[in-house]
């Protein structure tokens, strides 16, 4: 019996191990179908071989300074992400970006107080988001062809309001929003962490979260099953068009000036963010973290490209390929 003692106990500690590495298989497996786990690896990968490339990328001055170019085109992917999560896009963010800015600048070069400006700069965003929403939602009109028309106008308002030249003389006071810290983070990084743990809270957390992600797994369904898909469009539309207004009061405050022209090829890169970040482009899977690694993917790669002087057309042509890697992925691991 008292050989029989040692073997019995080796068979429990066996089973034990056994059990463990079924656990952890379990949750490598539950990790590895999560649509964040290929763009965080991406982003690994992307990392350390720019580390490995240039010895000046892993300074503290190179990489605070890729947060800070980060977090305006992050800004700008938390709504593109929650319009493609419904199966829509907006064309429109940067040139909406670039209208919220100037009105901001234009104001508080008039003598408004800086709070008041940045307030009329929101709703100039939200204001052309709920217009998108509206024509997408109760006109049924298709969003790339909405958001591609506004982008125009809001484009256009903005070099009529300024006149084609930049405004300046912006009160001192204002660059704090694009220049200043606060507990130890620039504050872009922390207006864009702030942005992303609210859109996080909204998708994961809330009924109008769930609502979303139905609407663009399936409209019709969703639609039977009692969800107001118009109302839910509308609202998305508008978070997008205040996200893109945050990116651009954020970027005059830090370049102190109202550009007209700021913000171009802005919505490429934040559909670019979305889509490295794992949402598929047909709407309905994703998430926002997701985004917040693409949006670093992106800002980390063109920053390490710059380090060893890559032709910028050399390098529209890598971030295009690796857009198209990332949406194959995607889509092979949705079927």
């Amino acid at each position: 019996m008292r050989l029989g003692v040692p073997a019995m106990s080796n068979l429990t500690e066996t089973k034990v191990q056994n059990q463990g590495h079924s656990v952890m298989s379990l949750q490598l497996s539950k990790w590895r179908k999560s649509p964040v786990f290929y763009p965080l690896v991406g982003f690994i990968v992307i990392f350390v071989a720019m580390a490995f490339v240039n010895e000046n990328f892993l300074t503290t001055n190179n990489l605070s300074n890729v947060a800070r170019q980060v977090s305006i085109n992050a800004i700008i992917a938390v709504g593109m992400t929650c319009a493609i999560l419904t199966g829509g896009i907006d064309l429109s963010v940067g040139a909406v970006m670039a209208l919220a800015g100037t009105v901001t600048a234009g104001l508080m070069a008039a003598g408004m107080p800086p709070e008041a400006a940045v307030l009329a700069g929101l709703m100039v965003g939200a204001l052309f988001g709920a217009g998108n929403g509206a024509f997408v939602a109760y006109a049924k009109m298709p969003p790339i062809i909405v958001t591609l028309a506004t982008m125009g106008i809001a484009r256009g308002l903005a070099l009529i309001y300024t006149g084609g030249y930049p405004v300046s003389g912006l009160p001192d006071s204002f660059a704090f929003l694009g220049r200043g810290e606060l507990f130890g983070l620039q504050l872009p990084i922390l207006v864009m962490l702030v942005v992303f743990a609210l859109a996080y809270i909204l998708l994961n957390k809330t009924p109008i979260g769930r609502y979303i992600y139905a609407i663009g797994g399936n409209e019709e369904a969703a639609r039977l099953s009692g969800v107001r898909v118009s109302r839910y469009k509308l609202m998305v539309y508008t978070l997008s068009g205040t996200t893109a207004a945050i990116a651009g009061i954020v970027l005059t405050s830090r370049l102190m000036s109202g550009q007209p022209n700021s913000g171009i090829g802005f919505e490429l890169d934040a559909i670019a963010a979305v889509v490295l970040g794992g949402t598929a482009i047909a709407g309905g899977r994703g998430a926002i973290i997701g985004t917040l690694v693409g949006a670093m993917m992106l800002g980390v790669l063109n920053n390490g490209l710059n380090l060893m002087g890559v032709s910028p057309y050399v390098q529209n042509v890598i971030k295009g390929g690796i857009i198209l890697l990332a949406i194959y992925i995607g889509r092979t691991r949705g079927k």
